[in-house]
């Protein structure tokens, strides 16, 4: 059985002119069906994190003063199997509140599992430039997107608070379904080959500095 982690990319607790906290609506939607197919999944919401007015990343604390809160989100980004991206679109790029959140961890703890791409909008084009801007982000992080995408467009026409679709249920799962259909997959099988091989011998993380990034020659 997989777990997952759904990561809800607004930090607004309103979203005018549309119902608060539309992706809301998204990220439960996609719990449910997830859960729905077998696995375990946790909403991950910004609200509920205390993170310090100035960024800083987990990696940059020593390991006695990490704050509880980012310690044991890190804990969960390192044990998930797998993460879906739920955002909506800012000037044609990704939610700031998810970059902000995710900036926090290494890509060691996100890398050598799958991720899912779920964009919405109140309007017609249901976020579709910000998936755009996720694949490259979500990619460095090492969780590579899987091919399908979701997009939501007046996501509050199609969903309840309860992340239930109002109209064509069926159609909407199918649709959502070929997405978290292929997260699934390859979630089981990075899963199943970690207990084979550890991704860490193969490609290890960078620990000293980031000119471990560089190939060899001058520096």
């Amino acid at each position: 059985m997989s777990h997952f982690l759904v990561f809800l990319g607004t930090a607004r607790d309103s979203t005018p002119p549309a119902p608060a906290r539309l992706g809301l609506r998204v990220a439960r939607a996609c719990v449910r069906l997830l859960e729905a197919d077998g696995a375990t999944v946790e909403l991950i919401d910004p609200l509920d994190i205390e993170l310090g007015a100035v960024f800083k990343p987990h990696f940059a604390y020593t390991k006695s003063q990490v704050p509880e809160p980012l310690d044991a989100l890190a804990e969960k980004v390192a044990a998930a199997d797998g993460y879906v991206m739920v955002s909506p679109e800012y000037n044609h790029a990704m939610s700031p509140a998810l970059a902000h959140l995710l900036n926090h961890f290494g890509s060691s703890l996100y890398a050598f599992k799958p991720s899912a791409i779920v964009t919405y909008s109140a309007g017609q084009w249901g976020g579709g430039r910000a998936a755009v801007n996720l694949r490259t982000f979500l990619s460095e992080l090492g969780c590579l997107p899987v091919s399908a995408m979701v997009h939501v467009p007046k996501a509050q026409e199609a969903l309840d608070e309860d992340g239930r679709f109002h109209e064509d249920p069926d159609r909407w799962a199918g649709y959502f379904g070929r997405t978290l259909g292929q997260l699934g997959w390859w979630a089981e099988a990075a899963a199943r080959h970690r207990d084979v091989q550890d991704p860490t011998r193969v490609s290890p993380a960078f620990q000293r500095a980031p000119t471990q990034r560089n190939a060899p020659g001058r520096e």
